[in-house]
């Protein structure tokens, strides 16, 4: 980074005095992401993509209104024990968070971050409890693989060959549960192994990048700058080396975007090394047919729930910085043949006694 990048970097990096803490979580996953690495980690499956609704959009409010309502249940709270939800998905409008907390009953703030909504969602909880503007706050996010292909690309009975540098969009949701860690929670413990508590001490908020890309097929390579921004803004403002992370988890940056980022991490003398993984990656295994890897909005946040979260409770992980990251284009700015801005939004988070 030059001078000027150096002294910008402080802006938007965020140390909470009273670090909120991640009391619980839940992930619902879709049948190719259940066939995956992480496998039986997730909460609940659903094997019909339709979810008994008569759209997939009707499916996908159903995803994140389950992994809300199922984070609840595994809380042993009520909707009314919540003082805010912060939820966003990738549909016009956020449709699926919105109808979705039509039902819930928990009041809403919408988010929208594209693929980086699991972050920015978890960041503004956390900066809500911490400033004491809620007590407890909920985080969600959905995505549903054949709602996404409807709006950003084809319909899938279209039959449109996929490019080698595509992407395949989650079907999932996720929730997790941000509580003020100064007081004692009320209500049930949580039923999960909470030999640790997760604190959520720091975070970054994002900056726009855009390196002029245009392919909305090759996302990866579009989002890697803003991770790399976003990375070394973390670090610079925090104070840390990436040595005292067990793990950085990118969002969906895939197997384009991965190598990209650790390329222009080394041009900063950063090697990260086996401490650098990606949720696009790590969510399906190279033979389910989905090219360069995983993406969408629930692509991070069942990788963080399922597989993250739980090794952080038993202790296994002790600092995981999540940097999910979201291209921010639509289908009517690409038509119109704009360049693909993206962002990326981190979150530290560490396991204490």
């Amino acid at each position: 980074m030059s001078v000027q990048e150096v002294a910008l970097a402080g802006r938007g990096h965020l140390t909470f005095s009273h670090p909120p803490v991640l009391t619980g979580w839940a992930t619902v996953a879709g049948k190719k992401e259940t066939e995956g690495p992480l496998g039986r980690k997730f909460d609940r499956i659903v094997r019909d993509e339709a979810m008994g609704e008569r759209t997939y959009e009707r499916a996908e409010r159903q995803l994140l209104k389950g992994a809300v309502e199922l984070l609840l249940s595994i809380e042993g709270h009520h909707a009314t024990d919540v003082d805010l939800m912060f939820a966003g998905d990738l549909l016009d409008q956020l449709v699926t968070a919105n109808f979705a907390a039509r039902d819930i009953g928990i009041p809403l703030v919408g988010v929208y971050g594209a693929c980086a909504t699991s972050s920015e969602a978890i960041l503004l909880a956390a900066m809500a409890v911490a400033s004491g503007a809620a007590r407890r706050a909920v985080a969600a996010t959905a995505s549903h693989h054949l709602s996404a292909e409807r709006q950003y690309r084809y319909p899938i009975e279209l039959g449109v060959q996929r490019l080698p540098t595509s992407q395949w969009t989650a079907t999932g949701g996720a929730a997790f549960m941000v509580e003020d860690g100064t007081k004692e929670p009320s209500g049930k413990a949580p039923s999960r192994n909470d030999s640790k508590a997760l604190r959520i001490t720091c975070a970054t908020v994002g900056r726009v990048q855009d390196y002029g890309l245009k392919d909305p097929n090759n996302m990866g390579a579009a989002m890697a700058p803003a991770a790399a921004d976003t990375i070394l803004r973390h670090l610079l403002g925090s104070g840390r080396r990436v040595e005292d992370y067990d793990l950085i988890l990118t969002g969906d940056l895939g197997r384009i975007g991965h190598p990209l980022l650790e390329d222009l991490l080394a041009e900063e003398r950063i090697h990260p090394k086996e401490r650098l993984q990606d949720a696009g990656i790590r969510l399906y295994s190279e033979d389910q047919n989905v090219d360069a890897g995983g993406s969408g909005a629930a692509c991070s946040a069942l990788v963080m729930g399922a597989m993250v979260l739980p090794s952080m409770r038993k202790g296994e992980l002790r600092r995981v910085l999540l940097v999910a990251t979201g291209s921010l284009h639509s289908p009517r700015t690409y038509q119109q043949g704009e360049s693909i801005p993206t962002i990326a939004h981190a979150v530290e988070v560490e396991a204490v006694e």
